[in-house]
C-alpha cells in the first residue's frame, strides 16, 4: 500500500462543528473578476455549488454567505447579538439614523419609532396613504385620457415620496420639494459607485447633500413652529418632541432629528417605489395575475385586498426590499454545524433565500397564489424575509404593505399598463431595481372601472 494512502498518514478527522464553511474555489472567483460579473452571480454560483452556508473570498479574508432558512434565522433572529450590522456607505446620507445606529442609541431610536408603525400609529398613516393614492389615481386617469407616455418607475417614486412626506410632515408633497427630494433616489443609486474613502465620497456628492439638507431644515423649522398639515402633526413632530421633552430620548439631538428624517425618507419611499415598479413589470408579462385580483372580490372587499397583498408579497419574494444584509460576527459561533470565527463578515441574502428550490418550487416563476393557496409557501421564518428578520427587521413593513395595497386598489381596476420597452436586467445596489427607464402607456379598462379608479377603495 502506498504511504500516502495508509490510514496512519491521513490527517486527523476534524469534527464538522469545528470546520469552517466550504469555500468557493479561487478559480471561480478569478473568472468572475475577469468577466466583470455582478456580485449576485458569484454568490448564486457559490450557493448552487456548495450549499446554504458557504465562504466566498471577496477580499483578503473569506466572507460567509448565508441563504439556508435555519441559518438565516440563527444569524438575524436567534443570535442577532452575535452578528451585528455592519456600517455601510448609506451612513453618508442617513448619518446616525435608525438604519445605521447600533447599541444603546439604536435601542432608544427603535423604541421611539416602534409605536408609530403599529396599531394606532398605522391608523393615523392610513388616511394620508389613501390621499396620496387618490392623487396618483387622478394623475393616471389624466394620462390615460391624453395617451401620455409615463415612466412607471418615476410615477411609483412620486407616489411613495408623497406618501412618506405626508406621514412625516402632515402636508402633501409640493412640486419644489418633490424636485429636490428626487436627489435622494439618485444618491441611493450612486452609493455603491462612490469612492471608498469617506471624505472623498462626501466631497463627490456634497452639492446634492446640501440641497437635501436645506429641504430637511425647512421641514424641521415648519414643524418647530407647529405648522401641522390638514391631517394633523406627522412623524417629524414626534421626533422633535422626543428631542426636547423626554429624558429617555435625551440623545435625540437636532442632528439626530435630521438624520432620522432623512432615514425615513430613504427607507420610506425608495424600497416601496422599486417594489411597485417590479410589480407592474411582472403584471405586463403575466396579465392573468391582474385578472385574478379583480375577480377575487368586489372593490374594497377583504377578498380583493388579500389578493392584492399576495401580488405584493410574491413581487417581494422575487425582488426583496433588502436583497442583501451585511453582518459581522462578534464572537466565535457554530452556524449550521460550521465554525464561524469572531470578526467574520457574513452576508445574509434574502434574494437567494427566496429562490431556494427545496422550499419554493419553480422559484423563478411569478405566482402570487403561493401566498393565498394552502401550503403555497414554506412556514419557516427564515425562508421569507423581504424586510429582514429579527430585532433589526424593517420597522416600516406594515407601512410599506399598506401603501402598496392601497395604491393598487386604486390603480388596477382602472387601467392596464403596457410598456413601450422594459429593462432586460436588474441593478443590485442598496436595493435591487430595474436597470433602466420604464416607459409605458395606459389603457382604460372600461368606463365603469375607470370611474372607480378615481375614487378608489380604502
Amino acid at each position: 500500500m502506498a504511504t500516502g494512502t495508509h490510514p496512519a498518514a491521513r490527517p486527523p478527522r476534524v469534527p464538522r462543528a469545528r470546520r469552517p464553511p466550504p469555500e468557493l474555489g479561487p478559480a471561480h472567483v478569478d473568472r468572475w473578476r475577469r468577466e466583470g460579473g455582478e456580485l449576485i452571480e458569484l454568490l448564486a454560483l457559490a450557493r448552487d455549488l456548495l450549499g446554504g452556508v458557504v465562504a466566498v473570498r471577496l477580499g483578503s479574508r473569506p466572507t460567509v454567505l448565508v441563504t439556508e432558512a435555519r441559518a438565516v434565522q440563527h444569524v438575524l433572529a436567534q443570535h442577532a447579538d452575535r452578528y451585528v450590522k455592519r456600517s455601510n456607505r448609506a451612513r453618508l446620507l442617513i448619518g446616525d439614523g435608525a438604519l445605521s445606529a447600533t447599541g444603546e442609541a439604536w435601542k432608544r431610536q427603535r423604541r421611539l419609532l416602534q409605536s408609530q408603525f403599529t396599531g394606532a400609529g398605522m391608523r393615523r398613516h392610513e388616511q394620508r396613504i389613501v390621499e396620496a393614492a387618490r392623487t396618483a389615481a387622478r394623475r393616471w386617469t389624466e394620462y390615460g385620457h391624453s395617451g401620455h407616455t409615463l415612466d412607471v418607475g418615476e410615477e411609483m417614486r412620486r407616489f411613495a415620496l408623497d406618501t412618506i412626506w405626508r406621514s412625516l410632515t402632515g402636508h402633501p408633497l409640493d412640486e419644489d420639494t418633490e424636485r429636490e427630494l428626487a436627489l435622494v433616489g439618485t444618491l441611493v443609486a450612486a452609493l455603491p459607485t462612490l469612492p471608498a474613502e469617506a471624505l472623498d465620497a462626501r466631497e463627490a456628492v456634497a452639492a446634492d447633500l446640501a440641497r437635501i439638507d436645506l429641504v430637511v431644515r425647512h421641514a424641521v423649522e415648519a414643524a418647530r413652529g407647529r405648522v401641522a398639515g390638514p391631517t394633523g402633526p406627522g412623524l417629524l413632530h414626534v421626533l422633535l418632541d422626543a428631542s426636547t421633552a423626554s429624558a429617555e430620548h435625551s440623545g435625540h439631538t437636532d442632528r439626530l432629528v435630521h438624520d432620522e428624517l432623512v432615514t425615513l425618507l430613504v427607507a420610506g419611499h425608495e424600497t416601496t417605489a422599486t417594489t411597485l415598479t417590479w410589480l407592474h413589470l411582472l403584471l405586463d408579462r403575466h396579465p392573468e395575475a391582474r385578472e385574478r385580483v379583480l375577480a377575487a372580490g368586489d372593490e374594497g372587499s377583504p377578498e380583493r385586498r388579500a389578493a392584492i397583498r399576495a401580488l405584493v408579497s410574491e413581487t417581494l419574494r422575487l425582488y426583496p426590499s433588502a436583497w442583501i444584509l451585511p453582518r459581522r460576527s462578534t464572537a466565535h459561533d457554530t452556524l449550521a454545524g460550521y465554525a464561524i470565527e469572531a470578526g467574520t463578515d457574513v452576508l445574509v441574502c434574502p434574494y437567494l433565500a427566496h429562490r431556494d428550490a427545496a422550499l419554493w418550487p419553480d422559484p423563478e416563476r411569478f405566482d402570487p397564489r403561493r401566498f393565498t393557496d394552502p401550503g403555497g409557501r414554506p412556514t419557516h421564518p427564515g425562508s421569507y424575509l423581504p424586510f429582514g428578520l429579527g430585532p433589526r427587521a424593517c420597522l416600516g413593513l406594515q407601512f410599506a404593505l399598506l401603501e402598496s395595497t392601497v395604491l393598487l386598489e386604486h390603480l388596477l381596476p382602472g387601467h392596464t399598463v403596457t410598456f413601450r420597452s422594459a429593462p432586460t436586467r436588474a441593478a443590485y445596489s442598496v436595493t435591487v431595481r430595474p436597470d433602466g427607464p420604464t416607459p409605458a402607456v395606459l389603457t382604460a379598462a372600461g368606463a365603469g372601472a375607470g370611474a372607480g379608479a378615481g375614487a378608489g377603495a380604502g
